[in-house]
């Protein structure tokens, strides 16, 4: 069995933040029916997702290998994504908690770019993340959520 967890921050604040891309990928991939794998929202905020995805780990009893972690990447523009086992990103503090409980970076990340930010003008990505999608973005988001899923699918 294989474990999807989205990372994001519970609340009504921040459902359509840039830092929820993992609830949302997570609420489209739960429309497909799968049964080889279980999907969950972290209900941890997102900076203290490690002990919500080392319990989940250690209940179904999954090895790092199987384990699918979907979150937000500044490293990565708006419209384009990466699953990658054990790389990435250079900070994302969701990631690092969760290295840090598991012991481990040996784990695969789905990583959903969520930068489109002007070069001349960049807000710190602290601030950047907790903003909403303008409904021009969520539209090209919403396309690459639909082909993350397609290739978790497909992969999984």
């Amino acid at each position: 069995m294989k474990l999807v967890v989205g990372l994001g921050n519970p609340g009504k604040d921040y459902v359509n933040t840039r830092h929820n891309v993992g609830y949302m990928v997570v609420d489209e991939l739960k429309k497909h029916k799968a049964s080889n794998f279980q999907i969950f929202k972290s209900t941890n905020f997102m900076n203290e997702s490690g002990s919500f995805v080392q319990a989940l780990c250690t209940k179904y009893d999954i090895q790092n290998t199987n384990l699918y972690v979907i979150h937000d990447d500044l490293d990565i523009k708006l419209g384009e994504y990466k699953i990658q086992f054990g790389k990435g990103p250079k900070d994302h503090n969701g990631i690092l908690d969760i290295e840090n409980k598991l012991g481990t970076k040996d784990f695969w990340r789905v990583r959903i770019g969520v930068d489109n930010r002007p070069f001349d003008n960049k807000p710190m990505g602290e601030e950047y993340v907790l903003q909403n999608f303008p409904p021009e973005e969520r539209n090209l988001l919403d396309r690459t959520i639909k082909e993350v899923c397609h290739q978790l699918t497909q992969k999984i």
